[in-house]
This record gives C-alpha cells, sequence and structure tokens, in this order.
C-alpha cells in the first residue's frame, strides 16, 4: 500500500504574476492607486502529463485522464499504475506528490533537479535519479538529461526535465512483454536503468572516435587541437559523473534482494544492467586517462617544435653574425688605406713628406702593409 503519511512541502508555492505594481510618474509625488494584481491559474498537473497508464497482470486495463482517477483505477495491490511527467512545474509535481503520498525531501531534490545520480528509500517508496547522455553528431557533444523516478508499492511515477531518454520506448518495451510487467514497478525500474544504461553506448563511441580523431590532428601538428583536448576532456568529466554512481546504485539494489524478496528474473536483468554499466564505467575512466596522455604527447610535440623553431633561429642568427663579421672585417681592411690616402690628400704646405720624391711608394707601400696586417688578424681569429 502506499504511503499514507500526510504530505508537507519544503517550498512554497510560487503563482505567477505577469503584472506588477504601477510606478509613479517622476514628477509628481501624490500617491496613485495600484491596479488590481490580475493572477494566473497554475496549469493543472495533468497538463505535465505525457503517458499514464493502470496495468494487471502485465497488460493494460485503464488510461486514465488524471491522477486521482489513476489511483481510484487500481482494482488491488496486484495491479500498478505508471505515470510519466515532462518537466512539470513546482505546482504539478507537488499536486502529483501530494496523490501519491511521496516523501518531501524527495519531491524537493525533483523539484530543484541537478541532483546527481542516486538510490533513496523513504519507507516503501523508491527514489532514483539518472543522468540519461545522448551524443549529438551534428555538433560532436554529448548532451545530457536528467530523470527521476519515484517507484511505490503500486505505482511508478517518472519525472523527465530534458528530452533524453525517452521512455515511450521503455514503456511500449514492457507492454510487449507481459510476463516481465507483471512483475510490478520494480520491473519498470529496472527497465528504466537498462534503458539509461544502453544509451551510453552511442555515448561511448562518439567518445572514442572523437579521440581517435584528436590522435590524428595531434600528430598532424593542427594548431586548434588543444583546445578540443580540453573541451572533450570535460565532456568526459562529464560522463564520469553520470555513470560513475550508478555502479553504487547497482550495488544497493542488489544488496536488497533477499530482504525485499525480489523476483528472481529481476535480480538476473539487474546484473546484467550492471555489467554494461561496468563496462561504460571502464570505458569513460580510460577516456580521460587517454585524454591525459594525448595531451601530455601534444605539449611535447610542441615544445619540440618550439625548440626546433628556436634552434632555425639560432642558426639563422649565427650565419648573419659571420656575414656581419666578414663585412665589418673587410671594411676595417678598407678604412686603413682610406684613412692614409685622406691625410695624404689635403695637400697643406707645411706637410711632411710632402716634397719627398718616395713619398709616393712609401704611402702605397704603408697602405698595403696595414692591409696585410689587418687581413691576418681577422683571418687568425676567423672572421675572414
Amino acid at each position: 500500500m502506499r504511503d499514507k503519511r500526510p504530505f508537507r512541502p519544503l517550498l512554497p508555492s510560487r503563482a505567477a504574476d505577469p503584472i506588477r505594481d504601477a510606478i509613479a510618474p517622476e514628477h509628481s509625488m501624490a500617491p496613485h492607486p495600484t491596479p488590481p494584481v490580475r493572477r494566473l491559474a497554475p496549469a493543472p498537473v495533468e497538463a505535465s502529463v505525457v503517458n499514464s497508464a493502470v496495468y494487471r497482470g502485465g497488460c493494460r486495463i485503464e488510461t486514465p485522464s488524471n491522477l486521482s482517477e489513476a489511483l481510484r483505477s487500481l482494482p488491488d495491490e496486484s495491479s500498478m499504475a505508471w505515470i510519466g511527467m515532462y518537466r512539470p512545474s513546482e505546482e504539478q509535481l507537488l499536486a502529483a506528490a501530494a496523490q501519491f503520498g511521496l516523501h518531501e525531501l524527495a519531491v524537493e531534490d525533483a523539484i530543484v533537479a541537478h541532483q546527481r545520480p542516486k538510490l533513496e528509500r523513504y519507507g516503501d517508496t523508491l527514489f532514483v535519479v539518472l543522468r540519461a547522455a545522448r551524443y549529438v553528431d551534428e555538433t560532436e557533444r554529448v548532451d545530457f538529461g536528467e530523470l527521476h523516478v519515484f517507484c511505490g508499492p503500486t505505482f511508478v511515477l517518472t519525472v523527465r526535465h530534458s528530452e533524453s531518454p525517452d521512455l515511450s520506448a521503455v514503456r511500449t518495451r514492457m507492454e510487449n512483454d507481459p510476463d516481465l510487467l507483471r512483475l510490478g514497478p520494480e520491473a519498470v525500474l529496472y527497465a528504466i536503468l537498462d534503458a539509461v544504461v544502453d544509451g551510453y553506448a552511442p555515448v561511448v563511441a562518439g567518445l572514442q572516435n572523437d579521440i581517435d580523431e584528436i590522435e590524428t590532428e595531434v600528430f598532424s601538428g593542427d594548431p586548434k587541437v588543444s583546445r578540443r583536448i580540453y573541451e572533450l576532456t570535460r565532456e568526459v568529466i562529464e560522463f564520469q559523473r553520470a555513470t560513475r554512481p550508478l555502479l553504487d546504485m547497482l550495488s544497493g539494489l542488489s544488496a536488497g534482494f533477499e530482504k525485499y524478496k525480489t523476483d528472481e528474473e529481476l535480480q538476473r536483468y539487474l546484473r546484467d544492467v550492471t555489467d554494461h554499466a561496468t563496462t561504460v564505467v571502464e570505458r569513460a575512466d580510460g577516456f580521460r586517462q587517454l585524454l591525459g596522455n594525448i595531451l601530455t604527447v601534444n605539449a611535447t610535440l610542441v615544445s619540440q617544435t618550439q625548440n626546433e623553431e628556436m634552434s632555425a633561429l639560432t642558426q639563422a642568427s649565427y650565419a648573419q653574425n659571420e656575414e656581419i663579421k666578414k663585412v665589418s672585417a673587410w671594411a676595417a681592411i678598407l678604412f686603413a688605406p682610406t684613412l692614409i690616402g685622406t691625410v695624404y690628400g689635403m695637400n697643406f704646405d707645411n706637410m711632411p713628406e710632402l716634397h719627398w720624391g718616395g713619398g709616393y711608394p712609401f704611402a702605397l707601400g704603408l697602405m698595403v702593409l696595414i692591409c696585410a696586417g689587418l687581413y691576418t688578424i681577422f683571418k687568425r681569429r676567423g672572421w675572414l
């Protein structure tokens, strides 16, 4: 039987208020009457219900139009109501919680959303938070969704806050398998877990393909690969946050098999889900380690490229310096005879050797001697 405990909502109801108080004119201090505030009536809870059905013996017997009718349609404790809600408002979720007698802490988590995957038991009701994921090929990104599941003795209430996962496929699968569906709410819970875990497989394949592309880009020298490695690492970390808690959740369900007398078929079903979840978690851990190694290799290759560029720049600078030394050496050699010729070309009357007959050969010899001396010095120092 469902919990009869009175429901106490933690969060106050917030009604929509589209009309605000009028603001007084800028130049008038006289009081003005405030127009009446027209409050919009909250949408009924049924507006957020995307599917509802009552099952007995694995077959649908009713399709109720509201939650109260769904509960009244339960003929006995062997029947089950399965209600699916999509992005309900706070008022709608509080109304549903009051109908099913849900614990206020679980309802608060469902209202706030953005919860980490977890499993909580409140009396005879299980509250499960799941993070679904899907790989978007167009953008090569991973899109994460959130799903809350309330699983009681005679009901299953699912609250989706995103497009994924598509629970209509789960409902169709269960309705096509009456033997499994007649096992009750726990069978529905395990089917939802299986759908969420199976939905991780395309994500794993997409991430693997992205990593393969990144490896190619790293060794091809693409300068934009560092940013892509960083973005993909963030996605893998988020994927780990969505998948790793599943192992503890499934372990907790397994620990309660004997206490809650879980059907053997459901036990095998859960073990299969656990195997798949373990594989996904291991792959995600491997992706993160591989991306860390790729980032290290990329940093090494970038450093190696920079070192090669610096070496080439150094060699070019060295070659330039050698050329400058040669030019400087020849300039110095040519400067000596220019200096001597400039001195003896001033033509002053009182200059020494001006009227000497050997002055011209002496000047030429002096030029040759100085140039030869400078050439010998520069040659020994390797400038020439």
